[in-house]
């Protein structure tokens, strides 16, 4: 049994196995819509539980969807409905799921709430975003980036914005799969000490940068996200646009970053603020195929957990 909780605990190699299951499926899927054959179901039989305390577009959509192309079901629960932790501990309630699924996958809050339910499930358990990472996501950007320009082994990130939870997923990435990170934001919101500690310390290059147009210099990949959380204040939104409104990424910024460079945001994305929409929409954008890696990435994920 093997959870996929965050891309620190996952070795490269099987990383790299993921994301070759992932590119496999969705060549199959291409292969089926052109008439070929596609009969594996994978997870025929079994049963998946969605957990979701935060709302979701495409983690929900991603999964469930990815679950039933692989033959299985799912059983869907919000934070309403579980009230997980309140009233029964969440050691219990992973108790009680393992006895009636086969996997659970669980968008949450707290990164400790994924970790407990993990220690006391006797099913696999997925990450499917917490406050401190969200490492499904930089699966698909991995792949997405790796099918538009080869292996990221040795290219430059720049990441604009909030050090946010995305932001140490990539950094996880870059110290597993051995690509340089470059963070430009303001210094109250830098990415978490240990994410670029883990980065660095696996010979990843990370650097801290303050000027937007030094950051992305001769990157391969510029990525940005929201600029506000939908849980934060309005004080807070109001002091974040006015922190981060120096990041937005625009035509200009994307004209000085390395030839060919891509643009990236997990989505969804606020236009006209930490990103413009002529960056969104134009040639360097690879924001929707980003958005459908995620179910092939997914789909693998869920293979590797469960070793079918």
């Amino acid at each position: 049994m093997r959870s996929f909780l965050d891309l620190r605990q996952t070795a490269p190699e099987e990383i790299r196995g993921i994301l070759a299951q992932a590119a496999a499926m969705k060549a199959a899927r291409a292969g089926r819509a052109k008439g070929a054959s596609d009969d594996v179901q994978p997870l025929k039989d079994r049963m998946v539980a969605l957990i979701f305390e935060k709302p979701s577009t495409r983690t929900r959509a991603s999964f469930d969807v990815g679950v039933r192309q692989m033959g299985g079901e799912t059983l869907v629960l919000t934070g309403k409905e579980m009230q997980l932790g309140h009233g029964e501990t969440i050691a219990d309630t992973a108790r009680v799921l393992s006895r009636y699924v086969d996997l659970i996958m669980i968008r949450t809050f707290d990164e400790a709430s994924l970790n407990e339910l993990a220690e006391h499930a006797s099913v696999p358990v997925i990450n499917g975003l917490t406050d401190a990472s969200h490492p499904c996501q930089i699966m698909a950007d991995v792949m997405t980036f790796e099918e538009k320009r080869g292996s990221i082994a040795g290219r430059k990130v720049a990441w604009l914005g909030d050090g946010n939870n995305v932001c140490a997923s990539f950094l996880h990435a870059a110290g597993q799969l051995g690509f340089d990170f470059t963070f430009c934001g303001p210094p109250n919101l830098d990415p978490a000490a240990p994410a670029v500690a883990f980065a660095r310390e696996r010979g990843s290059k990370v650097a801290i940068e303050r000027d937007p147009a030094r950051a992305v210099e001769g990157a391969d990949l510029v990525v940005t996200d929201t600029w506000v959380s939908m849980h934060d204040a309005v004080s807070t939104r109001e002091r974040r646009h006015n922190q981060l409104r120096p990041y937005q990424v625009d035509a200009r910024l994307m004209g000085r970053a390395g030839p060919g460079a891509l643009f990236m945001h997990c989505l969804p994305a606020h236009r006209g603020e930490e990103v413009t929409s002529e960056v969104m929409d134009g040639p360097a954008s690879v924001v929707f195929d980003e958005a459908e890696n995620r179910l092939h990435a997914q789909k693998a994920i869920m293979r590797w957990c469960l070793g079918v």
